[in-house]
């Protein structure tokens, strides 16, 4: 039975025939005949003992299982007087049903009641918890406030108070009053404040006396500023009105002044070059001139920092919008293209040096700074007073490939000398950097250097600076075999010119190297190429010994008296004068000779190769190259003059002795006389 029905159920009064109900029954009426009294379980189950109850339920269910048997007992039997006795235990086990009903009710009511009591205790407990709660939240509240009275500075502690000995030195009695403040902590605070107060209200008023002196300073600056922005136009008139007279003294202040401005805003190599070069032209070469081209508005622009503006970039961004469904997606080549472009860009300024000789000739040289790639590079011209002949054979004298190519040994300026660049060049597909050498010039080592950068070999390095000590140690010895280089390319050029006429030119200073009379003659000469020079028999030895190199000029001749007809080839270095050049000869006369099957013409060769210091001449030895081809034909003469006649052949002898020997051979190797002596005008050995 469940609960509510507990509670709808009405008070009943329960009236039992026998067992303890009607024992309760008679009991309830023994005591109260007079009065009718109502009969509530709720109130009964206060006056029960619950353990009472349950032994009473416990007792009931043993009747009832007992009652039960015996029913089943008599039942099985059968008998007239078993139905009388049925019946009576029937009865018994109705009243004990009765009996079990009353104790469920009992139960619940119990249970009921358990249920309100801890509802109520929890609704108690839950009151008292709240009230922890808030007592907690205002403890919590008071420690806040503690700790912000605590952590409570006030503003005079910002304030760097004089020490306490300063201030009862310096304050006045009426404002320290020690016989109060000593004491009082709180009344020296005071004290302390009042005097900082009187102290600031003194410098207030300096403060502004000294701005009253200012206003009058900048007042009388202003003042002077327009007197100087007058002054300007005045000497810029001035300077203006000099400039006849600077032209005259050759002293162009106004134009190095220019120069000067612009040079601030050259990259670092560029500025250092420019700064060595014009420190020494004007202290030891003043045929030397610097001068800075470009656009300067270029250069400012690129030294100037970017400026950031949303509005343009919010412009940029509806324009790129409208214009994205129109332009086509650029290719993966066309990218690459950009992408060389941009890594080979030049910087706009450039440097120019013009090297000046004495007879109107000039080298000019063109230094440009890659901005992307950190080196220098240059390109050069000569530009002569006169018109020279220019011979077929000296076409790669002067050309820009070959005019500066190892001034210094092993410099051919064909690669770039900073390791960083090769893996640049990896990124946008370069193969070699002298694909672009025509444009962009040659990135010389020397070059570097004159700029101030110096790069370790095999130590790839992002970013180098630009070193004034380094520019200045190669400046000086850089610019003297500049000169000499060009004068002897154009000492090459006039005797090339000559050559090609077959005629050999000697200077006056060198007549007495040679006997009046050389019949041997120059009958040709030619430019040939490294590849032709290669396939020569008689040059073998020359490659082996590895004195030709694809950096050098190639040049044939042939010699020529009666039949006989010497063919020489010779290799010419970048650096002539001061590296001879190295002939190699092969004589087509009674069967082809060379120095590999003739001792005498192993030594021809050695008196033009080996004994060269003879043939130089006046300094600085640019006679050289045509002294030593007259010093051939001199051989040739000595070689065929020496020769014995063949008596079996009639007629007069080819080549007659015209020349003095004092012994025609010598040695076992049968080697002729080719030494020539001045003035005696005869022939010896070495």
């Amino acid at each position: 039975m469940s609960v509510e029905s507990a509670k709808k159920r009405k008070t009943k009064v329960i009236r039992s025939d026998g067992g303890a109900a009607e024992k309760e029954a008679r009991k309830g009426r023994g005591d109260g005949d007079q009065e009718n009294k109502t009969y509530s379980e709720e109130a009964e189950v206060d006056t029960r003992d619950p353990a009472k109850d349950y032994d009473l339920y416990k007792e009931t269910c043993e009747d009832l299982q007992r009652l039960m048997a015996e029913i089943h007992e008599l039942k099985s039997k059968g008998g007239k007087d078993a139905a009388a006795e049925i019946d009576e235990r029937r009865i018994q086990s109705c009243i004990h049903f009765m009996t079990l009903k009353k104790l469920n009710r009992l139960a619940h009511i119990r249970l009921k009641k358990g249920r309100d009591q801890t509802h109520e205790a929890k609704q108690k407990v839950d009151a008292l918890h709240l009230q922890l709660q808030n007592l907690l939240y205002e403890v919590m509240h008071l420690q806040k406030e503690i700790t912000k009275c605590l952590e409570f500075k006030s503003k005079h502690e910002e304030i760097d108070l004089v020490n306490v000995e300063e201030f009862y030195q310096d304050a006045p009695s009426d404002i320290s009053k020690p016989d109060f403040t000593m004491n009082d902590p709180h009344q020296q605070t005071l004290s302390r404040l009042d005097w900082e107060l009187e102290q600031r209200k003194r410098l207030a008023e300096k403060y502004k006396e000294s701005l009253a002196n200012k206003e009058k300073i900048v007042k009388d600056i202003e003042i002077k500023k327009e007197y100087l922005s007058s002054l300007q136009p005045r000497l810029n008139a001035i300077m203006q009105a000099s400039l006849p007279v600077q032209e005259y003294l050759s002293m162009p202040f106004d134009q190095a002044h220019k120069q000067y401005e612009i040079a601030r805003h050259l990259p670092p190599p560029l500025y250092v070059l420019y700064v060595q070069a014009n420190s020494y032209g004007q202290a030891c070469d003043k045929n030397l001139t610097v001068a800075i081209d470009g656009d300067v508005e270029e250069a400012k622009a690129l030294s100037r920092p970017p400026e950031d503006s949303q509005d343009d970039e919010s412009d940029s961004d509806a324009e790129e919008e409208q214009t994205t469904t129109k332009r086509r997606r650029p290719t993966l080549g066309l990218q690459q293209d950009d992408k060389r472009r941009e890594m080979l860009k030049r910087h706009p300024l450039s440097i120019t040096l013009d090297l000046k000789y004495k007879d109107g000739s000039v080298l000019h040289l063109y230094f440009y700074y890659l901005m992307s790639l950190n080196i220098v590079t240059v390109k050069t011209k000569v530009t002569t007073a006169t018109e020279m002949s220019v011979a077929i054979s000296a076409g790669d004298l002067l050309s820009p490939a070959s005019l500066l190519s190892c001034l210094y040994p092993g410099d051919h300026g064909k690669k770039t000398p900073n390791p960083a660049n090769q893996y640049q060049f990896d990124k946008v597909g370069i193969l070699t950097f002298s694909d672009y050498i025509g444009d962009l010039g040659h990135p010389y080592v020397w070059v570097q250097k004159l700029g101030g950068l110096h790069f370790p070999k095999d130590q790839p390095q992002k970013c180098m600076l630009a070193d004034n000590s380094l520019s200045a140690s190669h400046m000086e010895t850089t610019i003297k075999l500049l000169r000499v280089r060009l004068q002897s390319r154009l000492a090459l050029q006039k005797q090339f010119a000559s050559l090609e006429h077959s005629i050999v030119p000697i200077s006056s200073e060198c007549q007495h190297l040679f006997p009046v009379k050389i019949i041997s003659r120059l009958i040709k000469w030619c430019a040939i190429s490294y590849d032709d020079y290669v396939v020569l028999p008689y040059t073998k030895h020359v490659r082996e010994a590895d004195m030709a190199h694809e950096t050098d000029l190639y040049f044939s001749a042939l010699i020529e008296r009666g039949t006989a007809k010497l063919h020489v080839a010779i290799v010419l270095n970048p650096g002539y004068s001061t590296i001879p050049p190295i002939f190699s000869i092969c004589l087509n006369w009674k069967g082809e000779k060379s120095s590999r099957n003739d001792d005498n013409l192993k030594a021809m060769e050695g008196e033009v190769n080996v004994c060269f210091k003879e043939l130089l001449g006046p300094k600085p030895g640019h006679q050289l190259l045509t002294n030593q081809i007259q010093r051939l034909c001199m051989c040739l003469d000595v070689y065929l003059e020496t020769e014995t006649h063949d008596s079996s052949v009639e007629g007069p002898k080819e080549f007659p002795r015209e020349k003095m020997f004092l012994r025609l051979v010598r040695g076992p190797n049968r080697i002729k006389p080719f030494k020539y002596n001045h003035p005696q005008g005869f022939f010896t050995h070495r």
